[in-house]
């Protein structure tokens, strides 16, 4: 059985840490702090750079030489408000305080000092919906190809109403030969909302040589190496997930399940 749930690994500090080396890939890095007000982290980016995405709560930040002031808004990530967000480039560094309490997302992947340290967000982000029926979600793209701030990053939030499916019709992005399809990593990091409830990712190739059907409850990261990665929301239960991706090329093509290809093309 592939090792593709990670639970939080307590309730206050760093609670995740995902590197290339732990998760057996080559390029994306994901760690997520909890913090209560007036608390500090800190990191170097080294050979990597990162978006800081404030999930919830606000805090101040220094970054690439730079006093960034307070940034974040909402408490609750199901407000579902544009977030606030900072990226820095490799070779620099970074602290967070805390004002409130906080969530922060650390998203990295390999850097290349081809982008400036800079704000994204709350302006700008739009929450956009996508699909039709209980295959419609709605989506802030932080970072993702259009956004030329980063060198491989490719990040975005994704809310998925109680009852409904996202990251559906099944897809994957797992072989470089763009323009047909690009090699993507991905990690999820998800929300529940009431958070005592559940919902549910299957991550599958099309020979089922991977094959995993997972329960993921509130702060649950799933990592994605290879395969299509629906995700479903039970009745009653709102799902949120934040997505990191990179690769070689930093584009997002994808190629449907033979199964539900017909849905894709029906829907488009």
């Amino acid at each position: 059985m592939a090792d593709l749930l990670k639970r939080p690994f307590g309730a206050h500090g760093k609670v995740h840490e995902i590197t290339p080396q732990s998760a057996g890939w080559r390029y994306v890095g994901f760690s997520l702090y909890r913090l209560r007000a007036g608390e500090t982290v800190g990191e170097a980016t080294g050979d990597r750079e990162v978006i800081l995405v404030v999930v919830e709560g606000k805090a101040t930040f220094q970054a690439a030489g730079e006093s960034w002031g307070e940034l974040g808004e909402r408490m609750s990530v199901f407000e579902k408000t544009p977030p606030h967000s900072l990226y820095v480039p490799n070779g620099e560094s970074w602290t967070a305080t805390a004002t409130t309490e906080c969530t922060i997302a650390v998203c990295s992947a390999p850097g290349m000092g081809g982008h400036k340290a800079r704000r994204i967000g709350p302006e700008g982000i739009t929450l956009t919906e996508r699909g039709k029926g209980v295959n419609t979600r709605y989506i802030n793209n932080i970072a993702m190809e259009n956004e030329d701030y980063c060198d491989s990053l490719l990040v975005t939030e994704v809310f998925t109403p109680a009852g409904h499916w996202s990251s559906y019709p099944s897809h994957r992005h797992d072989e470089d030969d763009f323009p047909r399809i690009t090699y993507l990593e991905e990690t999820y990091y998800h929300r529940i909302n009431p958070s005592d409830g559940f919902g549910i990712q299957r991550v599958y190739t099309d020979d089922l040589q991977l094959n995993e059907t997972m329960a993921v409850h509130d702060g649950d990261v799933v990592l994605v190496p290879r395969g299509h990665h629906p995700c479903g929301a039970p009745h009653g239960f709102e799902m949120y997930y934040l997505n990191v991706m990179a690769g070689p090329l930093r584009k997002w093509r994808f190629v449907p399940a033979p199964n539900v290809e017909w849905i894709m093309k029906r829907d488009a």
